[in-house]
């Protein structure tokens, strides 16, 4: 990726690293816009959007000191733009009685991050980084940014959790067995920080496709404890045809799979093995 392809605002400008000692790493976003206005020019002033400001200007200035961004680094930059922009553009309808200037410096910085956002969109349009590809197939159905992304998980070149469970959503509307190996690799890489309970439904909807409904019902239920969502508890034990002594040896192993999930152990337990054996012998 060349130094030119990199073109993330007008303002900001790529120098070589020079060395960032631990203490500047943890300067606040006020610190940095004061010794680096060029990165916080565009945005606005007041308190609106707080944590959304300072996670993008804490990216700005980790990019000003990096040659050569990788196409992680600039897929996160694009995530904290659309998250700016999105905070800022509700901010911007609300008008402010006694200071209306603070309003007018939201729209503003609502047009310039509008702006700003679809410059980077342009410029990484096309690229056949992984992480580029796949915010392009995500966001704009970019089938050419797709066969980029199946063709790196065809050569086992994906280890991203967010990654992988696009792929295992992808294969789940035709292919629910292969869906679900993914979905177990998924499951390999989680804990409680990084998991999102809807995986869950996903494995269970597709189980539920191919007539297992013991395990339809056991990661619904999984799912039900992690997201501590209302369910019909009746069309819950319809699933395996009002089968109370079995619901409660579900229910335990639904039990053990969050736990195992939220301390990182899936990936050697023994419900995993029990996962692996039916989705094999399917």
């Amino acid at each position: 990726m060349t130094r030119n392809f990199v073109i993330i605002t007008s303002f900001i400008s790529f120098v070589a690293f020079s060395g960032l000692s631990g203490c500047e790493k943890q300067l606040d976003t006020g610190s940095i816009c004061k010794n680096n206005p060029e990165l916080c020019s565009d945005l606005h002033a007041d308190s609106w959007c707080r944590y959304e400001k300072g996670d993008l200007i804490r990216k700005r200035y980790e990019l000003k000191f990096t040659q050569s961004p990788s196409g992680k680094q600039l897929y996160e930059q694009l995530l904290n733009l659309e998250k700016y922009n999105k905070c800022i553009e509700l901010a911007a309808g609300v008008k402010h009685i006694l200071h209306p200037e603070r309003s007018n410096d939201r729209v503003r910085a609502f047009g310039l991050s509008a702006q700003t956002l679809s410059q980077l969109q342009d410029t990484t349009k096309n690229s056949q980084d992984l992480y580029l590809a796949f915010y392009h197939w995500t966001r704009f159905n970019d089938i050419e940014a797709q066969k980029i992304v199946l063709a790196a998980y065809k050569n086992h070149q994906i280890d991203d959790i967010l990654l992988l469970s696009r792929v295992a959503s992808y294969y789940q509307k035709f292919d629910a067995l292969q869906s679900n190996l993914i979905y177990l690799q998924v499951l390999d890489l989680s804990n409680k920080d990084n998991f999102n309970p809807d995986w869950l439904l996903g494995l269970s909807n597709n189980y539920q496709k191919l007539k297992d409904l013991e395990l339809t019902y056991l990661l619904a239920r999984a799912n039900v404890l992690m997201t501590e969502q209302n369910v019909s508890e009746e069309k819950m034990l319809g699933l395996i045809y009002g089968d109370k002594p079995l619901q409660t040896y579900l229910d335990s192993q639904a039990e053990v799979l969050v736990d195992v999930i939220e301390s990182g152990a899936f990936s050697s337990s023994d419900i995993k093995k029990m996962l692996q054996r039916t989705t094999v012998s399917q």
